[in-house]
C-alpha cells in the first residue's frame, strides 16, 4: 500500500513539472536603422509570452522607448532595460533579447527617445 501511495505521489510530481513548464516564446525581431524601427508597428496576443529580438543595424544609438508598455508587462530580465525601466538602449551593431508577457490590452506608443524628432516612433498593440 505504501509503495503504491509514493508511486502515485511521483507521478502526480512529475505532471506537475511537466505541466507547469514554461511556454515556448514567440519571437518578434525588430531592426533599428537610421531612422526607422522594422517593422514600425509590433502586435502581440495578453498573456502570450514573446522574445523580442532587437537589433541596431544604424550607425547611431538607439532607444526602444516604451514606458507605458513595459510598465503594464511582465518583465522575464528586466536587466535589459535602463534603471527607470522605461527603455532598452541600444549601441551601433548590438542585439539584445527581451523576454515578456504583455499586460493590459490597448495600444502603446513606442519610440527612440533621440531620434524621435526624426520620425523615428512606431506602435505596439496588445490584443
Amino acid at each position: 500500500m505504501c509503495d503504491s501511495v509514493i508511486k502515485l505521489a511521483l507521478l502526480v510530481v512529475i505532471g506537475l513539472c511537466l505541466g507547469g513548464a514554461a511556454p515556448e516564446a514567440v519571437e518578434i525581431d525588430v531592426t533599428m536603422v537610421d531612422y526607422r524601427f522594422v517593422p514600425d508597428h509590433l502586435n502581440f496576443q495578453h498573456g502570450g509570452h514573446y522574445r523580442l529580438h532587437l537589433v541596431n543595424k544604424g550607425k547611431h544609438t538607439h532607444e526602444f522607448t516604451a514606458p507605458v508598455f513595459f510598465a503594464s508587462a511582465k518583465i522575464d530580465n528586466p536587466e535589459v532595460l535602463n534603471r527607470e525601466h522605461t527603455e532598452i538602449v541600444m549601441q551601433p551593431g548590438e542585439t539584445k533579447d527581451l523576454f515578456l508577457t504583455p499586460g493590459a490590452p490597448g495600444t502603446y506608443d513606442l519610440r527612440c527617445s533621440d531620434h524621435d524628432w526624426d520620425g523615428m516612433v512606431a506602435g505596439i498593440t496588445v490584443l
